[in-house]
Parts: C-alpha cells; sequence; structure tokens
C-alpha cells in the first residue's frame, strides 16, 4: 500500500541547512492561498531569489484552480519511483508532487515558496531544513460563504465540515499566521511581509 506522503533530500543536507528557506503555505479551503500566493509572486517578481513553486498533481488542467503540471496516476507513480520529488503527499484522491528542483534553488541561499498541506507538514521538515510555514485562515463563518459560493456543498455539509476542521497548525513549526478575513489587499500585504523578512536586504 502507497504511504499518503513521503520526503527525500540530497546527501548534501549541511549545504541545504546553511541555504535559502522553504516557505510552505498552508490553510483551509476558502482560505484564499492561491489568492494570496498570487499578490505575493506579482509583488517578489522582479527578484531572481525569490521562487514560486509549480506543483504536480493527478488532476487535470483547470483554469479554476492552481497552475500545476498535471500527470496521469502512472506517471506519478514513475516520477516518484525515480525520485523525482522533494516531497509529495495524497490529499482527497489526488497526488501531489515538490520536484527536486526546489533544492538547487535553496542551495543557492534563494526563498522558495510552495503550496503545501498541513498534513504534510512533517515531510516538508524532514525534507527542507530551513522550514517557514504560512498558515493563512479566516473566520469560519466566511470560509462557510466562500466554500457556498462555489456550489459543490450544501450549506448544512459545509457548517458540519468546518465545525469538525482546526484550523490551526499542530506541532513545532516556525509559523506565521495570516487572517485572510478582511481585505484581500491586507493579507497581500502581510504574506509580502512574512515573505520579505526571509530575504537579505537589496543592495
Amino acid at each position: 500500500m502507497t504511504a499518503p506522503f513521503a520526503s527525500s533530500q540530497p546527501a548534501d543536507a549541511d549545504a541545504l541547512a546553511k541555504g535559502g528557506t522553504m516557505v510552505a503555505v498552508v490553510g483551509p479551503s476558502g482560505a484564499g492561498k492561491d489568492t494570496l500566493m498570487a499578490l505575493a509572486a506579482s509583488h517578489f517578481v522582479g527578484r531572481p531569489d525569490v521562487h514560486f513553486v509549480r506543483r504536480i498533481i493527478t488532476r487535470a488542467p483547470d483554469a479554476a484552480s492552481e497552475d500545476h503540471d498535471s500527470v496521469s496516476e502512472a506517471d506519478f507513480d514513475a516520477m516518484q519511483e525515480a525520485g523525482a520529488f522533494a516531497v509529495w503527499w495524497n490529499a482527497h484522491g489526488l497526488r501531489y508532487g515538490i520536484p527536486t528542483e526546489v533544492f538547487e534553488r535553496l542551495r543557492g541561499g534563494h526563498l522558495v515558496i510552495a503550496n503545501g498541506s498541513r498534513s504534510a507538514l512533517s515531510r516538508f521538515r524532514d525534507a527542507f531544513p530551513r522550514l517557514k510555514v504560512v498558515n493563512v485562515t479566516a473566520r469560519r463563518d466566511v470560509l462557510a460563504v466562500r466554500l457556498a459560493a462555489r456550489g459543490r456543498e450544501t450549506s448544512e455539509d459545509i457548517m458540519q465540515r468546518l465545525s469538525r476542521a482546526s484550523l490551526t497548525v499542530e506541532g513545532a513549526f516556525d509559523v506565521a499566521d495570516i487572517d485572510n478575513s478582511g481585505t484581500v489587499e491586507d493579507a497581500g500585504e502581510k504574506i509580502i511581509a512574512v515573505l520579505g523578512a526571509l530575504l537579505p536586504p537589496v543592495g
């Protein structure tokens, strides 16, 4: 049986420990992770030492979801067996992978940002010695409205799911919490400030 997630680390772990920082952006559905990451990517577009990861997912291309590399289950298996992923995990019937190319960026002292998963954070920690977690949240009533707008679940189903869900990150991680209950501009400024603090000053 395939494990739900896994991670790997190249032999030069010491170089990674002295290199750049991996940022895993996590949060519940409806919190607005993709929107905030897009704002941050636009802000840092002129910085060659800032990289936003394009994930590999066993999901068909969809304009309504994040921009990703779509692969079949068989292709994902082959890539995993070949060691193509720094971290990979299963969630909601899909499989997600962070390509090993991120190690080279990190060895160069760069900042790398990836859309992650709270369930896989321990594996991110195993793979990346320098890890920052950005936990994007929103009030439960705000999440309920956003999820209802997608039209995928009934209001009752949404409220039951949210009542059971935790909005916090469990474990010993370096976490920055960002509340995206208000305007996206305010939350965007916050995530940009968190990322900017992880970079060396320009000049």
